[in-house]
């Protein structure tokens, strides 16, 4: 199985070598609203379950989730893992790590 996190430098490989990705933010709506990643669709964390349709529409397209530093992320794709998206990863660091290290026009908050 692949690792459960990935580096925001793999997350920004991924996004430029395929198109074919799906990348969730599972902040809250008020947190998407300071910054976003560009792609990103936001199931906050809370709504997964009853949103998990969207996710299933992915297909077997890697699942990128990311949060505001990685802990919320981690529980959703660990919680995706056992509904069977065994494809999912979890950002390491989340938006603030994508913010120092690949896209610094992210503001942090």
């Amino acid at each position: 199985m692949i690792p459960t996190e990935i580096s925001p430098k793999k997350v920004k490989e991924l996004m430029d070598s395929q198109s074919n990705l799906l990348l969730v933010d599972c902040r809250q709506p008020e947190e998407y609203e300071i910054c976003k990643i560009d792609g990103s669709i936001l199931i906050p964390m809370n709504e997964t379950p009853q949103r998990i349709e969207e996710i299933q529409a992915a297909g077997d397209k890697p699942i990128i989730v990311y949060c505001h530093h990685g802990m919320r992320s981690l529980q959703v794709v660990n919680w995706l893992r056992t509904q069977g998206f065994g494809n999912s990863q979890s950002m390491s660091g989340g938006i603030d790590a994508w913010s120092q290290t690949i896209d610094p026009s992210v503001p942090t908050y």
